[in-house]
């Protein structure tokens, strides 16, 4: 059967027919969607884990104990997860073991573009890139195979426009695969115990295996030749694949290259030998490149093709050919500029609102929606590392602060998700080391950046069973933090004074701003818990004095009518947060109508 489905779409169709029996995730563009299809499917167990690492450990786990297992994140993700990948990179596998990374070439929702491909060949596993819906799907599939037969882990890279594009895909039957027998626990420590007995074995292992990988790869059908008969040979592989197509057509000839670690160099020379001038086309590292070049083979790459940012059809065609690329022409001063924002009714707004007022402060930020909160109009924010690095980065700054006698407060900000991620070590390594911090936690109730997913906080699994509600007030008492204090954002007087009473403090303290994302569906505890529905706001245009005031919220529900100099409400948009309204110096700005959520709740 035929569908027509995007890159991630694929690989959890990939992973359900390949008969694998756990699948693990942390959500991160370009990957979010894999886990979330996998976990449709009630023959596997589909969960998301606190973060990357515990995803990775997780499938490893699952793969020890003889089940096919399978894991995705973002590129980055993959740092989180280095240490577990590493080390099991060197024991072999007792079940298949598959990961995703997915790359974000043009960091379009990343901190950084780093090519994971240099983590299979770091790590010495086998690795296959697809170029099209299809292969993600018969890839994944096939790496199951591969990982058993080689026993290796197999890394599948794929990058933004491959996860996110749609092609036809042709499925076939899932294959029913049985668990394997746990080994006793002699042999499972011989292989998977971490002390230096077992790890030096493993480590020759290791290299005893590459001879049989690169056979792998020489012979991989998803390496394949576009015989033109030209004298131009281009080798590509990924979306690159796609972007040589458009440009050369049938005037050059093509390696495409699906299974590229270890890359398969005689397969390489041999097509070198069958053109005048060799182009190697990749996103990018010169991550083939360097390997072809390696190899005494001359070609051309780096030299005239960016190592920065995503191709494109034009950039290859004016690196290769000197020529422009006719695409569709647009005229950029035609477009309205639509920078990113928080969306109306963003409980992250609100206290970003009342904390931006603190001008003697230096604010650590994290990744998430509340990322936005650094940009115009709120310009709220100092920095923003990594997952989980407000905390720790917060840490740092004051204690340089301290030493240089700046009598500047640290605020770090992070959401729940991000805090059960990483960040609460670095409330734990602030209580334990003593620095004044003032640590604010984000609590929307869900993982809101990625599309909604479910986290240790929200109640529920990736499945939809209801599980442990893991507190963030809980955890921070636990590690010993006395002084905690939970605040509707949505409550300008009450966020202000719990601002006071942190700002106050002269020891580690926590601020949790608790309210369900704007766009998130009410639950029956979120009604519980938050009270009655919010109303529509409107501006009675006879009060209003045209202050902008309520336009510097930076909500974009907020109107300002430049022929009356009055503002108004697009009341499609509005959520009823009330944020314009206590911020509007005359009360030109009320609630209006019926409840604006009554139709966005569910009994999840």
């Amino acid at each position: 059967m035929k569908e027509l489905l995007t890159g991630n779409e694929a690989f959890a169709r990939g992973v359900i027919d390949a008969g694998v029996h756990f699948a693990s995730a942390y959500p991160g563009t370009p990957s979010s969607e894999i886990l979330k299809n996998i976990a449709l499917d009630d023959r596997l167990v589909a969960e998301w884990a606190p973060n990357e690492k515990v995803a990775m450990e997780s499938a490893i786990g699952a793969s020890i104990a003889g089940g096919r297992a399978f894991a995705s994140m973002k590129h980055v993700g993959l740092n989180v997860a280095a240490d577990p990948f590493m080390t099991y990179a060197y024991m072999g596998v007792h079940g298949g073991f598959v990961f995703v990374s997915a790359d974000d070439p043009g960091q379009h929702s990343s901190q950084n573009e780093q090519d994971n491909r240099n983590f299979a060949k770091f790590g010495k596993v086998a690795m296959l890139e697809p170029s099209d819906s299809q292969e993600c799907y018969d890839m994944v599939r096939e790496a199951y195979e591969l990982s058993e037969e080689l026993n290796t882990i197999v890394m599948v890279r794929s990058t933004t426009r491959i996860s996110h594009a749609k092609s036809l895909v042709e499925t076939r039957e899932r294959k029913e695969v049985p668990i394997q027998p746990l080994w006793d626990r002699a042999t499972n420590m011989q292989h998977f115990g971490s002390a230096p007995s077992s790890s030096k074995p493993n480590r020759r292992l290791l290299d005893a295996r590459q001879p049989k990988m690169r056979a792998a790869a020489e012979a991989s059908p998803f390496n394949t030749v576009e015989d033109n008969g030209a004298d131009i040979g281009i080798v590509t592989s990924g979306a690159a694949y796609n972007y040589v197509k458009e440009v050369f057509g049938d005037q050059a000839n093509i390696l495409k290259l699906g299974f590229t670690c270890p890359l398969p160099l005689d397969k390489i020379r041999e097509f070198a030998g069958t053109v005048k001038k060799l182009y190697v086309v990749e996103e990018l590292d010169p991550f083939m490149e360097e390997q072809i070049k390696a190899a005494g083979i001359d070609c051309i790459g780096k030299e005239v093709i960016p190592a920065v940012d995503e191709l494109n059809p034009g950039i290859i065609a004016k690196a290769l050919l000197g020529e422009d690329h006719k695409g569709i022409q647009i005229d950029p001063k035609d477009l309205i500029p639509r920078p990113p924002t928080m969306c109306a009714g963003c409980p992250h707004r609100s206290f970003f609102y009342a904390l931006g007022k603190r001008k003697n402060c230096y604010i650590s930020n994290d990744i998430g929606c509340y990322t936005l909160g650094g940009y115009e109009p709120l310009f709220c924010l100092d920095s923003g590392i990594c997952m989980g690095s407000a905390t720790a980065v917060g840490h740092g700054v004051a204690k340089i602060l301290q030493q240089s006698g700046e009598e500047k407060r640290v605020v770090a900000v992070m959401g729940d998700s991000t805090f059960f991620a990483t960040g609460m070590n670095g409330l734990e390594n602030s209580l334990y080391n003593g620095s004044n911090l003032i640590t604010v936690v984000l609590d929307n109730r869900i993982t809101a950046m990625t599309g909604h997913q479910e986290n240790p906080g929200s109640g529920f699994t990736a499945q939809g069973e209801i599980s442990h509600m893991v507190s963030v007030e809980e955890v921070a008492r636990a590690f010993g933090c006395k002084l905690i204090r939970t605040v509707n954002p949505h409550d300008q007087k009450a966020t202000n004074d719990a601002l006071d009473w942190a700002f106050a403090q002269t020891e580690p303290c926590v601020i949790i701003s608790r309210y369900p994302c704007a766009l998130k569906k009410y639950t029956e505890a979120d009604l519980e818990e938050f009270g009655p529905l919010n109303r529509r706001f409107t501006v009675d245009q006879d009060v209003c004095i045209g202050c902008k005031k309520c336009t510097r919220t930076g909500c974009p529900a907020i109107i300002f009518q430049t022929e009356i100099k009055k503002s108004s409400i697009d009341r499609n948009q509005c959520l009823g947060c009330s944020l314009c309204s206590q911020v509007c110096p005359v009360k030109a700005i009320h609630a209006v109508g019926e409840p604006c959520l009554g139709k966005e709740t569910q009994k999840k």
